[in-house]
């Protein structure tokens, strides 16, 4: 059993799910099996690059304590899956726990095809061995919709039917997500469009940059209301998204999705690919943050990629999302706190849980560097933003450096910061995520400025077992 995988890289994460070393990227098939909870990853087990994709293996009985299993999938020679075990879902098929994923073979240009692996001995709560099928359940996209890009099945139910998304990209650029309909998971229905780009609601979201739409992720609330998740592609990995309303019969047999409200989903940079899990009472996701900073650095540090803390989400009365850390990360949180109540100055370790509540205009300075500039999270509930400056601690990518500003009525603020992995909630209507690597001269320490903000953190540490 471990918590994390181990590193002397200062900016490895301790207390999130990533493996003892090389690439991880989308979380998969996040699932509930006899009481504890599985996550899949996509990793390459012999280098810190993103090739040669298999499915890692984790599970937890809470949250926290995350225990590696060996690897679930591995590509096939000659199969379908002989270039790659690509993203998917995990479901219960009748008392088997199935994987169903995108498979890639060497002659693929953007389009995947559908696998199904089972696990062997379903009675085993670790569910450490798995027997891919060798034939695809769907071997493309459908004929005469000129998909150019064509993955990640995401399987749900609704109306007392099992159906099934996939992410996809039109040859004119729209990004849309396809429907099937799947009651026996070895005979899929093409049923048609769920969404597509030109959709309105879509179109203001999210704009016309993405061509696809990658690893769709639908649930239901509570409340009756439907859920999109999806993750923008551009060509590269760029956004993600989300989009509440209703699904409606289509008249033909299928489903549509009617979005009554969407927006950004996580606001951040370094956030991709979220995976959901609906479990009772609640829904819990995981993303992945990418890593910010150049090749060299990375195959130096011998690992690539992290997940995030599990969120739990949900819908506001006006359609807009609910988001909050899961409450089981309080696990993680030392006997005596680092900081409390007016306190305006603690030093910060290296993994904390920090909630700042503010009545007005209130700076908090995590960081100083040696020429005296700080990263900052400032709250100013009068003109209802959150913003996040970490100018002197730049990132690689295209997406650059500069302040995020997230619009979002809320006076309280809770970070996660886990080595270089830096998770921010705004009230629990706003969430950023973000990669900022610590140089040995920085200064990690907390100083809070502003009239009425009242503090409290913990550093993390293991939890006490027994």
């Amino acid at each position: 059993m471990s918590l994390a995988a181990q590193s002397t890289d200062p900016s490895a994460p301790r207390f999130r799910v990533r493996p003892p070393a090389n690439w991880i990227n989308d979380p998969n098939g996040p699932f509930r099996w006899r009481g504890r909870h599985h996550l899949f990853y996509q990793h390459n087990p012999a280098a810190p690059v993103h090739t040669d994709v298999h499915w890692g293996h984790v599970s937890s009985a809470d949250l926290v304590v995350w225990e590696h299993h060996p690897l679930a999938l591995t590509p096939t020679p000659g199969g379908p899956d002989e270039a790659g075990c690509w993203s998917g879902c995990v479901v219960d098929d009748d008392g088997v726990p199935t994987a169903v994923y995108t498979g890639v073979d060497r002659r693929h240009t953007g389009l995947g095809s559908i696998c199904l692996a089972r696990a062997l001995m379903p009675e085993d709560e670790t569910l450490t061995d798995w027997r891919p099928l060798p034939t695809p359940v769907v071997s493309g996209p459908p004929d005469g919709l000129d998909v150019v890009m064509f993955r990640d099945p995401f399987v749900f139910t609704s109306g007392g039917r099992r159906w099934a998304l996939v992410g996809a990209g039109h040859a004119d650029g729209t990004p849309s997500v396809l429907l099937y309909e799947c009651d026996d998971l070895a005979d899929w229905r093409f049923a048609g469009v769920l969404l597509d780009g030109a959709d309105p609601v879509a179109a203001d979201a999210f704009g016309d940059r993405a061509v696809g739409w990658e690893c769709p992720q639908l649930f239901e609330t509570a409340g009756g209301e439907w859920v999109l998740v999806l993750s923008l592609w551009d060509g590269d990995p760029w956004d993600t998204g989300y989009l509440t309303g209703r699904l409606r019969p289509d008249g033909a047999g299928g489903l549509r999705f009617a979005a009554r409200r969407g927006g950004r989903l996580d606001h951040g940079r370094d956030f991709y690919a979220p995976a959901v899990l609906r479990e009772p009472g609640r829904v819990l996701m995981w993303g992945w943050s990418w890593e910010a900073r150049g090749q060299e650095e990375v195959d130096r540090a011998g690992w690539a990629g992290v997940l995030t803390a599990p969120r739990v989400v949900d819908v506001h009365a006006d359609g807009a999302l609910r988001v909050a850390p899961a409450p089981e990360l309080r696990l993680l949180r030392a006997a005596e706190p680092l900081v409390t109540a007016a306190a305006r100055r603690a030093a910060l370790p290296e993994a904390y849980d920090l909630t700042v509540t503010a009545s007005a205009r209130t700076v908090v300075s995590l960081l100083r560097s040696a020429s005296g500039a700080e990263l900052t999270v400032v709250l100013d509930p009068d003109e209802g933003t959150v913003t996040l400056d970490r100018g002197d601690w730049p990132r690689s990518g295209r997406e650059g450096t500069a302040p995020i500003v997230v619009r979002v009525p809320a006076d309280e603020v809770r970070i996660l910061v886990d080595g270089s992995l830096l998770e921010l909630f705004a009230g629990d209507r706003a969430m950023v995520t973000e990669r900022v690597y610590r140089r040995p001269d920085d200064v990690a320490e907390l100083v809070v400025t502003g009239a009425g903000a009242s503090v409290s953190g913990w550093e993390l540490v293991p939890p006490t077992l027994g």
